[in-house]
């Protein structure tokens, strides 16, 4: 995992005993769970055109990873938005 200059200022001051983690109320343990679950809920529905080519080879490599295509797809769009994945533009 790869750590920008605050957070590897964090880790260091913890390591060092320069800092302690603080143990999250009630309340907060509540709201760090709520929005977990919305996080990881799958609430939105949408519709896409594809090339029967591309379908079925999504339907392809989804197999062969014994998962649903619609997972794969759902994964793959993930991965983008977190930066996992990169476009080649020009």
């Amino acid at each position: 995992m790869k750590y920008d200059k605050e957070e590897k200022d964090i880790l260091n001051a913890l390591e060092k005993g320069k800092m302690k983690l603080a143990t999250p109320s009630k309340k907060e343990i509540e709201l760090i769970k709520a929005s977990a679950n919305n996080t990881l809920k799958k609430n939105k529905r949408i519709t896409i055109r594809l090339y029967d080519h591309d379908f079925l080879g999504i339907q392809k490599k989804a197999m062969e990873m014994g998962m649903p295509y619609q997972t794969l797809i759902s994964g793959i769009i993930h991965r983008y938005i977190e930066g996992d994945i990169k476009i080649k533009t020009g």
